[in-house]
């Protein structure tokens, strides 16, 4: 299933989620002008886990600093792409729900962390991880709490045909949320899942879940 748009209007601009993308492309575009070697700018400013679990120094800024770095880098047009269309479709609506700028704290809070979920799990790696998929991760969990039967355009796909379906939000993230949670039990048995940070995906989806309503202005609070 590919989601690509929703039936959840907002009342307000969108202001910081459009700002998280464009940033997120700048980035993006700097990495493929400027950097030439991707790999070195992954180690260089990606978060490392060994790093952020035992405060070693092998990189040119604090461990913890690159948390937020990475969350604005990607490793391809696949990879940004999926990023920036989910949190493009279900941002909006948790922002609208949230306020500017807490909309902004959730989002860098869901992705630290995401980030130490997926330190947790492997200390010792050295492999450094990119993505704002932990941090969208948390925008989804508190989408589907706050909107579970809000209908989300999808591709499904039956073989070689194509429909659009509208289905809840419950279905749509719950699906996602369950495939994350199975990649991550099977990453640690051992199995190799080119190399995704399931972890980071499952950490953030459980603090955006667990948390959101504690960033809703008081008087949106139901309980």
């Amino acid at each position: 299933m590919i989601p690509f748009k929703d039936d959840n209007p907002v009342s307000t601009a969108p202001i910081v989620t459009v700002g998280i993308v464009a940033l997120n492309v700048l980035v993006f575009l700097i990495q493929l002008v400027l950097m030439r070697d991707g790999q070195e700018t992954a180690f260089a400013f990606g978060a490392i886990p060994q790093n952020l679990i035992y405060s070693y120094h092998t990189q040119p800024i604090p461990a913890f600093l690159t948390i937020f770095t990475s969350m604005f880098m990607h490793g391809g047009l696949m990879h940004i792409g999926g990023n920036m269309l989910y949190l493009w479709i279900f941002g909006n609506n948790i922002e609208d729900s949230l306020g500017h700028i807490r909309f902004l704290l959730f989002y860098l809070f869901c992705g630290v962390v995401s980030a130490y979920a997926h330190a947790f799990s492997d200390p010792t790696s050295t492999i450094p991880m990119i993505g704002a998929s932990g941090a969208i991760s948390g925008v989804l969990g508190a989408y589907v709490l706050l909107f579970p039967s809000a209908r989300v355009h999808t591709l499904v796909f039956f073989g070689f045909f194509i429909q659009v379906l509208r289905i809840p939000a419950l279905i749509v993230i719950g699906f996602w949320a369950i495939i994350q949670f199975l990649s991550g039990l099977l990453s640690q048995g051992g199995l190799h899942q080119g190399g995704v940070a399931w972890f980071a995906h499952v950490g953030g989806f459980l603090a955006g879940l667990l948390t959101i309503k504690l960033w809703l202005p008081r008087r949106f609070r139901r309980w």
